[in-house]
């Protein structure tokens, strides 16, 4: 029996709780779902006893305040980019997802190409949504965004996107994977919002980092195992320190734009922004729900080892570059972690090795 070192029931309470908390004093909350929704076994497998579909499960429980915008950035479209977990295109991933939030209930306001430029593909993508009485908006790209602050404000930035009219408090941006343009559409309906006299806030919804686990932990150098073909690394959030005296843990991407965000949120609303960190900005109640910390790191490190072997074969087939395999052999050392730690290895060698002899 696999030992079970995380309770979904409790982190969902939590995490309701906390996502509804910041809907509080605003009349809309624009909340940037990173990840995936549906099917989250990456989450899973690191979480023993994480249920892959909390995360819908959440929306599920909020249904009757929430609606949904499925942003996908139109250059995905146009190169028929695959997600490697289902093996299925960015725009087909699409429609799985608008299926999904309505069998249970979701309302799925619209689909919002991102950074449109006439392609071919994208075209027919949206006749194919208008076909099927789907709304959609398009957003093309803004020149600067987003450190050009001066045009972001001017005629040519956030004025030239359409307003999408959305009618309960949470709304959800989501996409069927990162580069989707969630941050931009948050920040663009924001503005949209403000200027109609509609008071509306920001936040930020990822699994990972957890950002009360360690730097070091292995959860959290998973997600970087996850990640490592982007480029992405976990690291102290400077801001939160500076803050509040209290170490988390973000990642590069978040710290390094978080001035501007803060800077654009301020301008937006005319106040003062009550995030000091972009940990401020993020809802992540994950460390609440682990319940046998012993558990989640064997696993973890288990996926780490899964996450080696997946980008060796990548490598091979060409589809990762020399840089990014070697840094997947510098997580594995850094973290003292062997190939034959996986325990079906070993066995497997062995096999092959009986096969060639034949």
């Amino acid at each position: 029996m696999t030992a079970i070192g995380f309770d979904t029931e409790k982190y969902l309470a939590e995490q309701s709780k906390q996502i509804m908390a910041r809907v509080s004093g605003k009349e809309k909350l624009y909340i940037e779902f990173g990840g995936k929704l549906i099917s989250d076994k990456h989450a899973a497998r690191v979480l023993p006893g994480f249920d892959e579909n909390a995360k819908i499960r959440l929306l599920e429980e909020l249904k009757d305040q929430t609606e949904v915008i499925i942003c996908v950035y139109a250059g995905d479209i146009e190169q028929n980019k695959i997600r490697g977990d289902y093996g299925i295109t960015y725009d087909q991933e699409v429609m799985r997802l608008i299926d999904e939030y309505r069998e249970r209930g979701i309302e799925v306001n619209s689909v919002l190409l991102t950074r449109y430029r006439d392609e071919k593909n994208a075209q027919v993508f949206v006749k194919n949504l208008e076909n099927r009485d789907i709304k959609v908006y398009i957003h093309r790209e803004i020149e600067g965004y987003p450190t050009d602050i001066e045009i972001m404000f001017s005629n040519e930035g956030f004025a030239k996107n359409p307003f999408i009219p959305t009618h309960r408090p949470l709304v959800v941006v989501t996409g069927p994977g990162a580069g989707s343009g969630k941050l931009a559409t948050c920040l663009s309906q924001m503005y949209h919002e403000y200027k109609r006299g509609i008071s509306a806030g920001y936040a930020k919804f990822e699994t990972f980092p957890v950002w009360n686990l360690p730097l070091r932990h292995p959860v959290n150098i998973a997600y970087e195992a996850s990640t490592v073909d982007l480029k992405d690394t976990n690291v102290l959030d400077n801001y939160h320190y500076e803050a509040y005296g209290e170490v988390a843990v973000n990642y590069n991407r978040d710290v390094k734009i978080f001035p501007i965000v803060k800077k654009i949120i301020e301008m937006i609303s005319g106040e003062t922004s009550i995030y000091q960190s972009p940990t401020d900005m993020g809802v992540n109640c994950i460390k609440e729900g682990i319940t046998d910390n012993e558990v989640v790191e064997k696993a973890a490190n288990q996926e780490i080892i899964r996450r080696y072997f997946f980008e060796e074969v990548s490598y091979l087939e060409g589809t990762i570059d020399d840089e990014t395999r070697s840094r997947m052999h510098m997580i594995m050392e850094e973290n003292n972690l062997k190939p034959e730690d996986r325990a079906a290895v070993i066995p497997a060698r062995e096999y092959a090795e009986e096969l060639q002899k034949k």
